[in-house]
């Protein structure tokens, strides 16, 4: 019998005492910890490494708890977070969640309040990617019109005009959703395979080409030209499907 997982917490806490406690009592409650002491420490683990959740204090010696938050933001590093912290004031726990912050407790704190509060954050973030095809598609999204088909998220399928319905893979469907949000602008190859992958997707831009040879195929069998998705050489992509044809202008009413 697999035995169950263990959320990994980050824990950025400068308090060298509260911090072993923090992690003893979440190692107890069945989670894996990595403390920090400092922001860029904990910034750079982030950037390589996945992580269920973000515990963090506020003040910390070399930057904040706000600043830190936001350069993951920057670098699209989605972890879920909850400020532990000594300030009490209401205007910081209302920039803490209006910056994303998932949940804001002051000190002192119970240990059993913290490890349900964590439990709590966990629930509703695994509840929110139920519906992910991949990390920029879900079922319940839209069908969207692509080059005169219609791709529709919610059955793994692409209607072409000729009648024929195709089933298609779920990063097939996340580069055409990417694309379809992205007209116009160059798409830089590692910014794709993050969108679609998630950005500690080990991914080589070698499986991007085929996954892209496959989108390309499926269109050409269909009498769809994908030439308007271009090659940007030694960049990535850009996407520039024509404009549509323009309506005639009605005829002017004859006079009587």
């Amino acid at each position: 019998m697999c035995a169950e997982p263990r959320p990994l917490i980050v824990v950025v806490e400068d308090e060298a005492e509260l911090s072993q406690l923090i992690c003893q009592h979440l190692e107890g409650a069945g989670m894996q910890t990595q403390p920090y002491d400092r922001c860029a420490p904990a910034l750079r683990f982030l950037q390589r490494n996945f992580a269920n959740l973000l515990l963090l204090d506020l003040n910390l010696p070399d930057s904040s708890g706000f600043q830190l938050l936001a350069e993951l933001k920057q670098s699209d590093i989605n972890v879920p977070t909850i400020f532990l912290t000594g300030n009490t004031m209401e205007a910081n726990k209302v920039k803490g969640l209006e910056m994303g912050g998932d949940d804001y407790i002051t000190k002192p704190f119970g240990y059993p309040e913290l490890v349900a509060r964590i439990h709590a954050v966990l629930r509703r973030t695994e509840a929110k990617t139920d519906y992910n095809v991949t990390k920029n598609v879900r079922t319940i999204d839209g069908p969207f019109e692509f080059l005169g088909a219609h791709v529709h998220p919610e059955r793994l399928e692409i209607g072409f005009p000729n009648g024929s319905v195709h089933k298609i893979g779920r990063k097939e469907l996340g580069i055409l959703a990417y694309l379809h949000a992205h007209v116009g602008v160059v798409i830089t190859r590692k910014e794709l395979i993050h969108s679609v992958w998630g950005i500690h997707a080990d991914v080589r831009s070698r499986s991007l080409d085929q996954y892209i040879v496959k989108v390309r195929s499926a269109f050409e069998q269909n009498g769809l030209s994908l030439e308007c998705f271009k090659t940007v050489h030694g960049i990535g992509y850009i996407f520039e499907p024509p404009a549509p044809a323009a309506r005639p202008a009605p005829a002017p009413a004859k006079k009587k």
